[in-house]
């Protein structure tokens, strides 16, 4: 992300809209790059997928207090509804995701 505002346009979307913070250094986030993938193809256009560097983005991230990687953020109209840090199933994912869907 580039510009400030560019991070709340994003976050601004009517649909579910899940941040994946990750790090290129850590194995975890790796792990669930293929996970995230597959989530993203399942979701189509019902969902908003993005994946954010946290060391390409030191200042959002910090702003946003991501202490570990992968955390993964989940937004709807500008809010943030859930968030959790780890490695998590796709099942889990997608159930997360599914919640919000035409709320």
């Amino acid at each position: 992300m580039k510009k400030k505002s560019s991070f709340q346009a994003l976050i601004d979307d009517t649909r579910p809209v899940l941040i994946d913070f990750h790090a290129d250094w850590c194995g975890p986030c790796k792990a669930m790059h293929p996970i995230v993938k597959e989530l993203a193809q399942k979701m189509g256009n019902q969902a908003r997928i993005v994946k954010i560097n946290v060391d390409k983005n030191p200042e959002l991230a910090q702003k946003l207090s991501i202490r570990g990687v992968p955390s993964f953020l989940l937004y709807q109209n500008g809010q943030l509804k859930w968030r959790q840090s780890g490695m998590l199933s796709l099942h889990h994912l997608e159930t997360i995701l599914k919640q919000f869907l035409n709320s």
